[in-house]
């Protein structure tokens, strides 16, 4: 029994290794700091893919302190890492690409 439970762990552990390296070349692509996880819900999010392309919305905090966040998108460079104020907001805009996600920084 205590093998089985032993060999479980090691096939966990080879997956997480295998999506942890599948993530990297995702990482690196992406320009200036480290993405650390997606945002939290405080960070609300207004934003919408434009018909021909681009994103375009607001980012509003209300995390109750502040936050540095970057929009990250598909096809597109990537937003730079924004630094948000409480109850405050701010604008993002790219020419091309789609949303994907917001994370912080």
């Amino acid at each position: 029994m205590r093998k089985r439970t032993s060999t479980a762990a090691l096939g966990t552990v080879l997956v997480l290794g295998g999506i942890a390296a599948g993530a990297a070349p995702a990482q690196a692509a992406t320009s200036g700091a480290a993405l650390t996880g997606t945002a939290p819900a405080c960070v609300h999010r207004s934003v919408s893919n434009d018909p021909g392309g681009g994103v375009s919305g607001y980012l509003r905090n209300t995390c109750g302190k502040t936050m540095r966040v970057k929009v990250v998108v598909k096809y597109w460079r990537d937003t730079s890492c924004m630094t948000i104020r409480n109850n405050t907001s701010k604008y993002v805009h790219t020419v091309g690409g789609r949303y994907d996600r917001t994370v912080t920084c």
